[in-house]
């Protein structure tokens, strides 16, 4: 067995509870798990002993988030092709995506509608809020205060897979506790339960979580598992990952009150993410947003400025080849591939970037050049996407190349865009204009003006459209978009029979005769 390390803690005996609680989780047909179960048993008992097990438990529950979001690309696949601004080289499965025929039969499609890698998350959170606790009598080093950080973070990690699940599939099996060796089979959840369930596991969680982790804050004071900030900074959930989860949940439900509370409560705490020696969350310039000057990249390797995401450390030996939004998108000369599997094209490029001064693509005055921090060899038949281009390794040959760019959720950038979309959905008009304008004023786009007669929710719309490119975003913005507007009779119907959620894969179908196929798909 390979043997992985996080900041020197081994994850052996770690990762054996949590694959074979994935074993568990990942059957539903199974009402008795037979050898499995007591091997897991056994690990289980060996596992609540010291600090090091929970240390263990938490960052493998990370890691099983982490799998959950880039197995088979499925981040990029959902959340950047359906109706989105990418089309398909040559792969006839990503084509049936970008035109909404979800249910064709590609290997892909079965893979990525296959909800049991995130029902592995919600197990392994809800065993160590069970069973942590006992760690705290065993090893006096492990506080009653840093358990409750930890379950903290389980509950709000539970909550976050809930909401990931529910903006896929609409209703979903809502589990609350782990289930060991006995896996009873569960219908499907109504999504507002569900997402229900998560905002109260989040505010609860909000309660207890730091802003920082290793450092000066009250809630959690000095060393965390021996380590100050620097070494957790982009890691794991704080406050205010809770706090952007809850915002778009709330954006997601159309509870824009909600929305304008929670983003304000980030955006006036932000602050705190900074200090302690570390880099801290400010509004990034364009050149740091792609090409990681001054180390503030959000996808490159672990920074403050990823409130929501998670990283593949290079210095952990964590580069892969598959995963990154890299493998679909790059190619010659950056590497080796011939073609991208996925491209932006040029027409839809002119369309997205209409400011003749943005930054993230524009002819530059100064040497009659197209600008390369979104795209590369714009002039060719296919504009490679190189906004993310994390490269782990040289490359010697063949058309794998390894990578090590983050799959991020959110960024302040994101949040301020969403917050300016609830306000103005709330029609605060000059508050909106200001958030619209603060995302974007480090992309040298003309600010929008409150004299203007263009329509200012299109305006956010087409800026989160440029900002948030490639990081997961634009399907579920279509969606939010849409819900608001009303006024495309093909997406309201998609909206009023459900269209807008993917189907649910075969195999958990054929598993369980409870859950139903979503009727948009029979």
């Amino acid at each position: 067995m390979i043997s992985l390390k996080y900041k020197g803690v081994k994850l052996n005996k770690i990762l054996i509870a949590l694959l074979l609680t994935t074993l568990v989780t990942s059957n539903f047909s199974c009402k008795k798990i037979l050898d499995v179960q007591s091997t897991r048993l056994a690990a289980e008992e060996n596992l609540w002993k010291n600090q090091e097990d929970a240390k263990g438990a938490l960052i493998g529950m990370y890691t099983l988030m982490r799998t959950a979001m880039v197995a088979d690309n499925t981040h990029w696949l959902l959340g950047d092709l359906r109706q989105g601004d990418f089309v398909s080289t040559n792969r006839s499965d990503l084509k049936a995506i970008i035109d909404g025929q979800l249910n064709a039969s590609y290997p892909v499609m079965n893979s990525i509608t296959n909800w049991r890698r995130f029902y592995s998350v919600i197990n392994a959170a809800s065993l160590f809020i069970e069973r942590s606790r006992e760690i705290v009598a065993n090893d006096p080093r492990y506080t009653p205060i840093n358990n409750q950080a930890d379950v903290a973070q389980a509950r709000a990690m539970r909550a976050f897979a809930y909401f990931y699940m529910v903006r896929i599939w609409g209703d979903v099996p809502l589990l609350i506790t782990s289930h060991d060796g006995d896996f009873t089979k569960h219908p499907r959840t109504s999504k507002d339960k569900v997402l229900a369930f998560a905002t109260s596991e989040l505010l609860l969680a909000a309660k207890v979580l730091p802003y920082r982790y290793g450092g000066t804050d009250v809630n959690l004071p000095g060393l965390y598992y021996g380590n100050n900030w620097p070494t957790w900074n982009g890691v794991l959930l704080t406050k205010l990952s809770a706090y952007a989860i809850l915002a778009h949940i709330a954006a997601w439900q159309g509870n824009y009150l909600d929305c304008e509370v929670y983003t304000k409560f980030f955006i006036d705490n932000i602050s705190q993410l900074n200090g302690d020696g570390s880099f801290g969350v400010k509004y990034i310039t364009t050149e740091e947003l792609t090409e990681n000057v001054n180390g503030y990249s959000p996808f490159a390797f672990k920074r403050a400025v990823q409130i929501v995401g998670f990283g593949f450390e290079y210095g952990n030996g964590e580069a892969t080849a598959n995963g990154h939004i890299e493998q679909l998108t790059l190619a010659k000369p950056i590497i080796l591939k011939e073609y991208p599997e996925i491209f932006v094209p040029k027409d839809t490029i002119r369309k997205v970037f209409t400011d003749n001064n943005d930054l993230r693509f524009s002819l530059d005055p100064l040497t009659n050049l197209y600008r390369t921090n979104y795209f590369t060899n714009y002039n060719s038949e296919r504009p490679l996407f190189s906004k993310i281009k994390v490269i782990g390794a040289a490359q010697t040959g063949g058309n794998f190349a390894f990578f090590t760019s983050a799959v991020l959720f959110t960024r302040i950038e994101e949040i301020t865009l969403l917050r300016a979309e609830a306000l103005a959905v709330l029609g605060l008009r000059n508050d909106a204009i200001n958030a619209l304008n603060q995302a974007a004023s480090l992309r040298g786009t003309a600010p929008y003006l409150s004299s203007s007669s263009a329509d200012l929710i299109n305006a956010i719309f087409a800026e989160r459209r440029r900002e948030l490119m490639g990081e997961g975003w634009r399907w579920y913005d279509l969606v939010r978009y849409n819900r608001i507007k009303k006024n495309n009779p093909a997406f309201n119907a998609l909206l009023a029979n459900d269209g807008i959620y993917w189907p649910v894969s075969k195999d958990i179908l054929n598993a369980n005769p409870q859950i139903k196929q979503n009727p948009y798909w029979n």
